[in-house]
């Protein structure tokens, strides 16, 4: 068995190749068939091997050679770029045939649809919890497993989802992005928002089952319940119409 050039099986020069899979150098062989080496390393390529390395790099050029004209995203698929032209257009071709709901994309679709049909395939066998989504079941299943992939990179924090990172990551900035409109209050988290606002409007969507009162918080409404319940360390006020601690020795 005839021995390769530089001890390479392929006889290809070892140092005129670039690392690449075709193991032809970029800058090394002049392109043509058993084309010689551009850097005296008296290596040469066989037709075959030409022909293979040619057709490799032909592939890797084709790739990703459809651009959107808007934002310069690129795919290997025609079909890709017209579902992303759609984020441009605003184009919502599928259709729910049970509401007014259209998306970009038929998984979209999909996604929406068990809203209507109830159906949860998707379950977990350590306790039997079911979801319509995939990516749901998997995000439920960190509860089981403790894995938290999301790391904080300026603490030790760690958290199973990404939303709860980007909540504790406010910590570190002081960033409060969610505004009051009708008097600046400033929150960390939109739900923070949501609950003032109701100082706003006077919605109150905590009922007791066992009376007339309502709250705009849940923690006002389960102290409220301990009233039924004997425990009692607020009392109702008629005065103020609010509770108020219960202190029956002062």
């Amino acid at each position: 068995m005839a021995t390769a050039e530089h001890g390479s099986p392929t006889g290809v020069g070892q140092n005129c190749c670039d690392g690449s899979p075709t193991g032809v150098g970029q800058n090394c062989f002049d392109g043509s068939p058993g084309g010689v080496c551009q850097v005296d390393c008296d290596s040469k390529t066989s037709d075959a091997e030409y022909q293979a390395a040619a057709q490799v790099i032909m592939d890797n050029a084709c790739k990703r050679s459809y651009m959107c004209g808007e934002c310069g995203f690129m795919t290997a698929r025609k079909s890709h770029l017209s579902v992303h032209m759609r984020t441009h257009t605003g184009e919502k071709p599928y259709k729910c045939d049970q509401c007014d709901y259209s998306a970009a994309r038929r998984y979209d679709l999909d996604q929406h649809l068990v809203k209507h049909t109830g159906e949860k395939p998707y379950m977990c066998g350590e306790c039997g919890y079911r979801t319509a989504r995939k990516t749901h079941l998997s995000r439920h299943l960190r509860t089981h497993t403790g894995e938290k992939p999301y790391k904080c990179d300026q603490c030790d924090y760690s958290a199973a989802l990404k939303h709860n990172l980007d909540q504790h990551l406010v910590k570190h900035t002081g960033e409060k992005p969610y505004m009051c409109g009708e008097c600046g209050y400033r929150a960390t988290r939109k739900c923070h928002l949501s609950v003032h606002m109701r100082t706003h409007t006077g919605e109150k969507p905590y009922k007791c089952d066992q009376c007339d009162y309502s709250a705009a918080q849940k923690s006002s409404l389960d102290n409220h319940i301990k009233n039924h319940a004997g425990d009692k360390p607020y009392i109702w006020s008629v005065d103020t119409g609010q509770l108020i601690p219960n202190h029956p020795h002062m």
